[in-house]
């Protein structure tokens, strides 16, 4: 994907998600089925991660280079992280979840605060990614936790899926 496109995705998964939560009464916000998130929680998650894009990006590139090195491989298509990461969240479920658990439920107090928030990162990770040349983009690494180090271009991708596949997840189950 070219930056335009990338930076397309990331706007309109986000609104997508943000014209969902519109609709939702507020009493659902710290509600999610049994044993599942609340639509709070998903929300903080979205919010932790792309802020770790964020900071990450923020680094110099020589530094994000040294720690992390430089990508070995072309860019994958959307398509092909989209798959890789479905295939990764079925062969780690155990590690996901550990990952994902004693994740605070955000109150109703919180909801604007935080949607504010996710809009805020959005935009910074839009701006960051123009600002980014190609081939910083697509040979400079980024770790992800199932994922392993992949060129940040992919983890901007991964990031407008990651929003798609947790809006995906509330319309079917919330």
């Amino acid at each position: 994907m070219k930056k335009e496109e990338v930076i397309d995705a990331l706007e309109n998964e986000h609104q997508k998600l943000f014209d969902w939560l519109e609709k939702q009464p507020d009493e659902a916000w710290e509600k999610g089925p049994e044993g599942k998130w609340t639509t709070g929680q998903h929300i903080l998650h979205l919010v932790n991660a792309i802020k770790k894009v964020n900071h990450a990006m923020s680094f110099p590139k020589f530094i994000l280079k040294g720690k992390f090195g430089v990508s070995n491989r072309t860019v994958r298509s959307y398509k092909a992280v989209v798959e890789r990461y479905q295939e990764k969240l079925v062969q780690y479920q155990d590690r996901a979840k550990t990952y994902n658990t004693g994740m605070k439920i955000p109150s109703l107090k919180e909801k604007k605060r935080l949607l504010h928030l996710l809009t805020v990162q959005n935009k910074k990770l839009q701006y960051k990614t123009n600002k980014w040349k190609d081939i910083h983009l697509d040979t400079l690494l980024l770790p992800h936790p199932l994922l392993g180090k992949m060129p940040i271009r992919e983890v901007v991708m991964w990031t407008a899926h990651h929003t798609a596949h947790h809006t995906a997840t509330l319309i079917k189950n919330y």
